[in-house]
């Protein structure tokens, strides 16, 4: 059995991201998780576009992240991303924000999805999906 990579997703700093301390405002990172789970799943070859055609969807049911360190405006920042958990109707994503230059590492966290229908109900995750959603063993 396979297990899912980890993507790496790389970009600066955007002014719009930071406070008057020039300092990135803490609900970027959670954008920038769902950066990092949008390039998980185009880099597996499907879109979310792809699974809402389905009629799938990952709504986040629960978040948590722990920041280690600041980053500011114009920093090279990357945003690794990879499966920790996946369960029949569940799938957890955990993430690392980390300076591209020296690899300190900035912000923790993880996001819980649960698989929901077009009308909202709790559902099995497709067999397509559920290949693609692989957990890394031991993370």
């Amino acid at each position: 059995m396979s297990t899912s990579p980890v993507i790496e997703t790389q970009f600066r700093v955007r002014y719009a991201e930071t406070d008057a301390m020039g300092i990135v405002y803490h609900t970027n990172y959670i954008i920038w998780f769902e950066v990092g789970r949008g390039e998980y799943f185009f880099q597996q070859g499907m879109s979310p576009a792809d699974w809402e055609q389905q009629e799938v969807y990952f709504p986040v049911s629960e978040l948590s992240a722990r920041f280690l360190a600041p980053a500011r405006y114009g920093d090279l920042v990357i945003v690794r991303t990879w499966v920790r958990e996946r369960r029949s109707r569940e799938v957890t994503f955990a993430y690392e924000v980390l300076m591209a230059e020296t690899g300190q590492m900035l912000v923790t966290g993880w996001t819980k999805h649960l698989c929901v229908s077009g009308e909202g109900q709790v559902v099995i995750i497709p067999p397509n999906l559920r290949d693609m959603l692989r957990p890394i063993e031991g993370s």
